[in-house]
């Protein structure tokens, strides 16, 4: 399973926003992100998002939820 956490550094050490279980010596993968890049890649990414997940053939779903 892939999962993508958010998280920051503190006393040189990256510290989960969110708590998770994960098992000792559970291998990850960071991402550092510079600040000045956050806000182009959450943008970015919203917009792939908005893109998949905000059309009208997903109306459908909305309609069948209310029955």
């Amino acid at each position: 399973m892939l999962k993508t956490l958010w998280a920051t550094v503190k006393a040189g050490k990256v510290e989960l926003m969110e708590s998770i279980e994960l098992p000792e010596g559970a291998k990850v993968l960071v991402t550092v992100l510079p600040d000045e890049e956050t806000d182009f890649w959450l943008q970015t990414s919203q917009a792939s998002l908005d893109t998949i997940w905000d059309n009208p053939e997903d109306d459908v779903y909305a309609q069948l939820l209310e029955k």
